[in-house]
């Protein structure tokens, strides 16, 4: 059988396949954003260490199987080096939580930007993170 792309006209995508999306997961993971691996993430290889293309776009990929990750790079340690962490939605916001970030501080910066995109909210919510991180690096 045979991977198949998701279709952006029909399907539901789990995450916003966008560049942008990436890029800011880049600065939360320079920020200091710690994970582990483990099946139901998606990550991003911005250097093509991992030679199979993904079905999805962008380079960004599922672990479905975390044994199959620990193949292709030995370790779970050069898994959290090569690779870029793009939490979900549901990630983020929990995220968010334990960096203290209270649920209406991003409500008040939904309504005074009401206007932003899906993708762009996404991107806000990656703002965040990576920003809380700075700070408590700071303090």
């Amino acid at each position: 059988m045979q991977s198949q792309r998701p279709n952006s006209e029909i399907d539901l995508a789990p995450i916003p396949f966008d560049k942008r999306i990436c890029q800011q997961a880049l600065k939360m993971k320079q920020s200091g954003l710690l994970w582990q691996p483990q099946v139901g993430c998606f990550v991003w290889d911005p250097d093509e260490w991992i030679k199979p293309l993904s079905p999805f776009p962008g380079r960004i990929y599922f672990i479905l199987s975390l044994h199959r990750f620990i193949q292709l790079f030995d370790t779970i340690d050069n898994i959290v080096e090569k690779l870029v962490w793009v939490p979900t939605w549901h990630q983020a916001r929990l995220i968010c939580r334990k960096l203290g970030v209270a649920d209406a501080d991003i409500e008040k910066r939904r309504q005074r930007h009401q206007d932003l995109s899906l993708v762009e909210e996404f991107i806000g919510v990656y703002e965040i993170i990576a920003d809380t991180l700075k700070q408590r690096d700071r303090n």
